[in-house]
């Protein structure tokens, strides 16, 4: 069976670096029509679709810490061809400070800028998605959430990352679970080390690159391409009674 995405449109949040810029090739060479979403660096973005049809790309800046933004973002995607067919919530900030011994100071500012980019944008775009999904018979959501989200994080600097992971897996299984007769579709995903900038930040926390990587059961990190093959399968719509489903992508160093 081959799986294609023409004639569909997707949102995908982050698309300049990581696992965005990974899928959002991906999702190109499935033929989607892809809006990819930025917030400072256009030139990432740009590279990550450079090669592709421009008709089947639009580009959009937006700042997820504001909601006027957020809102601005979902409805320039719309007007592009009038509809949105898939939404993949993937941006996240991954602030490595704040943690329980900090500052109050400190953990109070980590904790507002993580929740206003991790949870309150990705629900608010969720929230649009399900209303325009309501209206045009059905559509799909993606949320790329974090090991974390399962199992808490290793360190107590990232304590608000975990916690805003575990608000999203939470507020998109809501979703799947409530609106799954309109044909509305929720799926997440929870990686684990992904090759991406975010993991070798976070390797800094636990002791470095190498120690990290040797505590994983395939000796390797993630490749982000992977992750953007499984949102174009799962964008396909080709296996929809996993709706409401949180697949775990960790080469097997945690399994439930």
């Amino acid at each position: 069976m081959t799986f294609s995405l023409e004639g569909k449109t997707v949102l995908l949040t982050g698309a300049s670096k990581g696992i965005g810029a990974a899928t959002a090739r991906v999702l190109l060479g499935m033929g989607a029509n892809l809006i990819a979403h930025y917030g400072s660096d256009r030139a990432g973005a740009e590279d990550a679709v450079a090669g592709f049809d421009p008709a089947r790309v639009q580009l959009i800046g937006a700042d997820l810490g504001r909601l006027s933004d957020v809102r601005r973002l979902w409805d320039e995607a719309v007007a592009w061809k009038g509809r949105v067919d898939v939404l993949v919530n993937n941006a996240a900030v991954f602030i490595n400070a704040g943690g329980i011994e900090e500052e109050e100071a400190e953990w109070d500012d980590v904790w507002e800028k993580t929740l206003a980019v991790n949870v309150r944008a990705p629900a608010d775009l969720m929230r649009a998605a399900v209303r325009h999904y309501k209206e045009n018979g059905g559509g799909t959501i993606i949320s790329v959430v974090s090991w974390n989200a399962q199992r808490g994080s290793s360190s107590p600097k990232t304590i608000a990352y975990a916690a805003s992971k575990g608000a999203i897996k939470a507020a998109t299984q809501t979703i799947a679970r409530n609106y799954a007769d309109r044909n509305i579709l929720a799926y997440i995903i929870a990686p684990g080390v992904v090759k991406t900038r975010m993991s070798e930040d976070a390797a800094a926390v636990l002791g470095g690159v190498e120690k990290l990587t040797a505590g994983l059961a395939m000796g390797e990190w993630v490749p982000p391409e992977e992750i953007g093959n499984l949102i174009g399968f799962l964008s396909t719509g080709a296996c929809r009674h996993m709706t409401g489903g949180t697949i775990d992508f960790n080469g097997a160093s945690y399994i439930r």
